[in-house]
């Protein structure tokens, strides 16, 4: 293990990080929110409709279904580019990676919670009525997946620093 003032590569900690922005970023590009039905009838239906009335992307869907895997996505290329720079992790680079994954958790969460106002008040009522029921797609547990991963890596980042941090340093002696 690298010790607080030493420079080089990102640790495997940092590596994650990006592959979690990555992941985050691919899940950009999936379907977030899908209508569906129990009834085989309703199903057909569904079948025939085109697939943006029936899927929608986190474009299409609210701030807290898109700005988790933004959130990721820039910390984890923060965290990959900065990573070893010694005054960044002394100052809270990893610290500060834990409260975006936590916040892009919180804020996930709630666009689980509020999946179905991303429609209006009456489209919300004719579904409900028909019987479609308002679901998460593949890109939404894919941003899920980033997220999660993120935060037991900056978990993982903030106890590493810590120990790197208790370590005794060695005297600085001039020549």
């Amino acid at each position: 293990m690298s010790s607080i003032g030493q420079r080089g590569l990102p640790t495997w900690r940092e590596w994650l990080g990006l592959a979690a922005g990555l992941l985050a970023a691919v899940s950009l590009f999936l379907p977030w929110t899908r209508l569906s039905s129990p009834s085989p009838e309703i199903q057909a239906v569904l079948a025939e409709l085109p697939g943006a009335d029936v899927s929608r992307s986190v474009w299409d869907s609210t701030f807290f279904a898109w700005f988790p895997p933004l959130l990721i996505l820039a910390i984890g290329v923060a965290v990959a580019v900065f990573g070893r720079v010694p005054s960044a992790r002394t100052g809270g680079l990893p610290h500060l990676w834990l409260i975006a994954a936590g916040v892009a958790l919180v804020a996930l969460a709630l666009g689980w919670l509020l999946i179905e106002w991303q429609f209006s008040g009456e489209a919300r009522a004719l579904l409900a009525e028909s019987g479609v029921s308002i679901g998460a797609g593949p890109g939404r547990y894919l941003g899920l997946a980033a997220v999660l991963v993120s935060l037991v890596a900056a978990v993982l980042d903030v106890r590493a620093v810590r120990a790197e941090s208790r370590r005794p340093r060695r005297p600085h002696t001039r020549r």
